[in-house]
């Protein structure tokens, strides 16, 4: 099986399905990730004010963290970060078609389209717009997640709201995920911070309780062709 991640940012793929990506890979799954945006420049009044360097250092943890969780490679785009919402939906979405011809993935994750981040919710547009279920394309499922400090922090006020069905035990991977995350020391954050490392064990442990497991992370199905 071929799995793809389509993230909006740098650290998106790990707070997402971190654990499920190292797990599949484990088991021999053939594993990619694709980063649509640079993912810093929304903190600084310009994108000259913050220069190649630090896209480049934040693109590099991108890679750090690919190596880590065993993924096959990593694709980065530089859509402007917290401006999706300035660059034509089909842009985007051409962005994600290229992807998927080129990986021809079997299964892809991406984000909840109820995400209170605009980026979010317009990845998931284009993700959706990308895999129509035509004849010729290969995806054959479409799962969300969650982003912890963006899905929950909607509160269920953006519609859909994110209703997890699919869940994946990552007893065995949760420590590379919290690892992963910490790779990105620019966007990690002190607990009770949802993007710590302590609140990150919190939520699959959570999760985990739901379906009998020790840790787990929740997906919702989009669609499925069996």
């Amino acid at each position: 099986m071929r799995m793809l991640v389509v993230a909006a940012h740098p650290d998106d793929e790990v707070l997402g399905c971190g654990g499920t990506l190292a797990r599949l890979a484990r088991q021999g799954h053939d594993t990619y990730i694709a980063i649509l945006g640079e993912g810093v420049t929304s903190r600084f009044a310009s994108r000259e004010e913050v220069g190649r360097e630090a896209v480049a250092r934040l693109h590099e943890r991108s890679r750090d963290v690919g190596r880590l969780l065993g993924v096959k490679e990593v694709f980065l785009s530089e859509l402007p970060d917290n401006r999706f919402d300035t660059v034509p939906l089909l842009d985007v979405t051409k962005i994600v078609e290229d992807l998927v011809e080129r990986v021809r993935p079997d299964v892809l994750y991406t984000h909840h389209g109820g995400d209170l981040n605009v980026d979010h919710h317009l990845t998931c547009r284009a993700v959706l717009a990308a895999t129509r279920p035509v004849v010729g394309c290969p995806v054959e499922r479409v799962y969300s997640f969650e982003v912890p400090s963006s899905t929950e922090w909607a509160f269920q006020q953006l519609t859909p709201a994110f209703r997890a069905d699919t869940f994946v035990d990552i007893t065995d991977t949760i420590d590379l995920k919290v690892q992963g995350m910490a790779l990105y020391e620019s966007e990690t954050r002190p607990f009770p911070h949802p993007r710590s490392g302590e609140a990150l064990r919190v939520l699959a442990r959570r999760w985990g309780s739901v379906v009998g497991r020790q840790y787990a992370e929740a997906f919702e199905l989009v669609r499925s062709i069996e």
